[in-house]
């Protein structure tokens, strides 16, 4: 006789929980997601679990020293504008003298 549906569920479930597996989320914009299906079609990987857990155990076998700046995330550098300096300028300068006369 066949097994039903919920006896298969319930075995594979009571394998997932003998092997201590255990599922993790991931939420992420359509950049991230993008970068994961390039990843995915340069090394001919079908499945995003598969590639999830094969970056973390590469990146594991790099050490610390090795998988810290993969980790570290990007900074962005802000850089003002010469217009907007100007103005500042401008300001902070009409500013001193405003106080200067004030004393």
């Amino acid at each position: 006789m066949a097994k039903s549906n919920a006896d298969r569920s319930a075995k594979a479930s009571a394998k997932r929980k003998e092997r201590g597996e255990e599922e993790i989320r991931l939420h992420c914009l359509p950049g991230t997601r993008q970068a994961l299906a390039e990843l995915m079609a340069w090394s001919g990987i079908e499945e995003q679990g598969e590639a999830i857990t094969l970056m973390i155990h590469h990146l594991h076998g790099l050490g610390p020293g090795g998988s810290l700046p993969l980790l570290t995330p990007p900074r962005h550098k802000y850089v003002i504008p010469e217009n907007v300096s100007r103005k500042l300028k401008l300001a902070h300068d009409r500013e001193a003298l405003r106080i200067a006369h004030d004393e």
